[in-house]
Order: structure tokens, then C-alpha cells, then sequence
């Protein structure tokens, strides 16, 4: 290869830096190593660093996640606008909804041509029922229709039913799909599952998001601790301001001081936390494909989840954990207390999810695919 020749240069818009580190850091990584610089646009908090050592640029830019103001939407189009203008990058990774709308508008206007588009999941203005919801969607819509007009921009989904519900809804062409399983996860950063007795932990590590079932999760551990079932539930996590779905601070510390839920708040070393743990609950409304479930097949902790798109794609009933329908609290208790008090049934569980995350979502196959989808737009030098 010619030293003189420039590499293709990949830039992530994604809004929180931590997101970044969390759920693309390790492609990002990869990217590099395959000969593709890489800057990461991003609100800078907690995370410069591990970003920056990794050999990754990072530009800051401040964004409102939540936000609906139109002349912060058009001022957050211009500045993304203005940086493609400036770092001339090959492909644009854009990553969740905001970023994927008004990035790919940005990156038209600015001229980039190959525009890699992921949605981990269809959030809130798709998963809720609330009026504000509903009035959003069909806006939402739209926008993505526009977003995703490219001739040379292709969509990463996570599951069959987030595609279908796009490709029938006239958002794109179900030929600029491409569908990655998550993230992925590294089996070996998890110690080997041993069958343990005694008191039963059972946390949901997640955002503090109403449409992750963390209402119905405290209710159901208020009925266990009321039977005297002997576990302790901890939410591993911290409510998002600017997401509509968000918990008040309020509302965590009332059930801590009611005694029934232990709030461990933001953690940065999920391998440790999820090693202590005994079960993993996500009751959630929706997901993409959720990290936290695979976190929990790789450490090999029994699950239950619900029988909804994203989740049922990990959780196999009966197999790795259980299914329960959505926002239905009598069968989640009933799901957690089956569990609870059974902890050969726990260990058999575990293992069967550490498999599941050995054979089918690997953060290698992960990082696999999605350098083939850079490679299909741009190929490296």
C-alpha cells in the first residue's frame, strides 16, 4: 500500500459517549485495525479518554436526546451539518434515532455518500402508548423515509420484527437492510457460572426507562418481599432525564425507603455486577437486542424477560429462562419466584445462555459484520 495513500475515514454520530464506549467501541477498534481512521462525533461526559486511547478521535458536540424543539433540532442538523463539511469522513455511522435522522439529512446536504444507519431498537415514540407517542409516530416516520432515501445508505436492524415493521412501513427497501444480532458479547471477560445456594439476587440492569418494565420489576419484588421469598432485587442503572419514559430520582429513593428494591445506580463494570448476580430480569416493552441480556447469557445467569421483539431473541423459554408477557406483574412474579427457588433450575438455565452466547452472539461475529458492511460501501487501504 502506497504510505502516502489516505485511509477511508469512518465517523460515528452517536449522542453519549458512554453509548459509544458501551455498544460500538470494540467495532470502532476493529475498524482501525482493518486500515479505516475513525473519529467519534459525541457529547463528551465520562468517556474521553477510554475513547481516546483506543486511538479514535473525538469531536464533542452537546445534543438534547429528548429535545422536540424545532429550532434546537434545525441548530443540531447545522452543527452535524458543518462537521461533515469539515471532516469530509467516507462513511457516516450514524446510531439511534436522533442521530440516524438528522445526521443522514446532514450528511446529504454535505455531500457524504455512503451512510451506514444502525437502530438498536425502535424507542419510545414506537414502544409507548402515551399520547405524546403517538402523535410523534407518524412525524417519526416520515423522517426516517427521508433519512434513509440515499442511494448508498444501508440500515442495521437487530430483529425480525423491528425489519418487518420498517421495510412494511415504507421506511426503505428491504435490499439496504442488513440485519447484525446485537452488539455482541466476549464470553471469556465472564468467569465460568458455578451453582450457588442461599439468598437470591435478582437485578435489572438497564436506564430507569418506564418502557423497560422497572415499574412492573418493583411491584413484583414489593409481592415477593411481602410473601417473605428470600431474595434481594437491585436496579443496576439511573433514570434519563431527557428520555419521556424516565423514572423520577424520587420515585427510586421511595422504594428504597420502603426497603423492597436496592438502587445501585450507574456502573461501568457490568462483568463484575453481573458475576454477583443470581438472576437477570428485563421486563421491557420493546428492544433492539438487548446488551444487558447478553451480558447475562455470558456470565450464565438464568432470565426472565419478556415475550416481545429484541428480548425473545436471546431468551428461549424454558431453555435459558422464562417469558412472560408484557407489563403483566402476576406472571412476572410468578416467573421470579419459580426461579428464585430454584437454583439447580438457575445453573441449568445459566449454562444453556452461556452456550447461546458462545455460538450465536459473539461480539467477534458482531464486529465480523459490520466491518462487511463498511467493506460494502468503502472498502479499506
Amino acid at each position: 500500500m502506497n504510505g502516502n495513500t489516505p485511509r477511508p475515514h469512518i465517523v460515528f454520530l452517536v449522542t453519549e459517549d458512554w453509548y459509544f464506549v458501551s455498544h460500538r467501541l470494540s467495532i470502532a477498534k476493529a475498524a482501525l485495525a482493518a486500515g479505516y481512521r475513525v473519529t467519534v462525533v459525541t457529547r463528551v461526559d465520562r468517556c474521553e479518554q477510554a475513547i481516546r486511547a483506543a486511538g479514535i478521535d473525538v469531536v464533542h458536540l452537546p445534543a438534547q436526546r429528548g429535545g422536540l424543539n424545532p429550532v434546537q433540532q434545525l441548530a443540531y442538523c447545522l452543527k452535524v451539518y458543518r462537521l461533515y463539511r469539515r471532516l469530509r469522513p467516507d462513511i457516516v455511522h450514524h446510531v439511534a434515532m436522533k442521530p440516524v435522522i438528522y445526521g443522514s439529512i446532514a450528511a446529504r446536504l454535505a455531500g457524504v455518500h455512503h451512510v451506514v444507519n444502525a437502530l438498536g431498537g425502535l424507542g419510545f415514540v414506537f414502544t409507548s402508548d402515551a399520547p405524546k407517542a403517538r402523535v410523534l409516530r407518524p412525524l417519526v416516520n416520515r423522517l426516517l423515509h427521508v433519512a434513509m432515501g440515499g442511494a448508498r445508505t444501508l440500515l442495521i436492524l437487530q430483529n425480525r420484527d423491528d425489519r418487518r415493521m420498517i421495510v412494511e412501513g415504507g421506511v426503505i427497501d428491504d435490499t439496504q437492510v442488513r440485519m447484525i444480532r446485537g452488539v455482541g458479547v466476549n464470553v471469556e471477560s465472564y468467569p465460568q457460572p458455578e451453582a450457588r445456594a442461599g439468598e437470591c439476587l435478582v437485578i435489572l440492569p438497564a436506564r430507569l426507562l418506564r418502557d423497560k418494565g422497572v415499574v412492573e420489576f418493583a411491584e413484583a419484588a414489593r409481592r415477593l418481599k411481602a410473601e417473605g421469598v428470600a431474595a434481594r432485587f437491585a436496579l443496576v442503572g439511573e433514570p434519563d432525564e431527557e428520555n419521556p419514559a424516565s423514572l423520577s430520582p424520587q420515585e427510586i429513593s421511595g422504594w428504597v425507603e420502603e426497603g423492597f428494591i436496592e438502587a445501585w445506580g450507574w456502573r461501568d463494570d457490568m462483568p463484575r455486577v453481573v458475576a454477583q448476580a443470581d438472576l437477570v430480569c428485563l421486563p421491557s416493552y420493546r428492544e433492539g437486542l438487548p446488551k444487558a441480556l447478553l451480558e447475562a447469557c455470558a456470565a450464565g445467569k438464568a432470565i426472565v424477560t419478556t415475550d416481545t421483539p429484541g428480548c425473545r431473541e436471546v431468551v428461549e423459554d424454558g431453555y435459558n429462562g422464562l417469558l412472560v408477557p408484557v407489563r403483566n406483574v402476576d406472571a412476572l412474579v410468578d416467573a421470579l419466584r419459580t426461579l428464585i427457588g430454584d437454583s439447580a433450575l438457575r445453573h441449568r438455565y445459566g449454562l444453556n445462555g452461556r452456550r447461546l452466547a458462545q455460538t450465536q452472539f459473539s461480539e467477534q461475529a458482531a464486529i465480523a459484520a459490520s466491518l462487511a458492511v463498511y467493506r460494502e460501501l468503502v472498502p479499506a487501504r
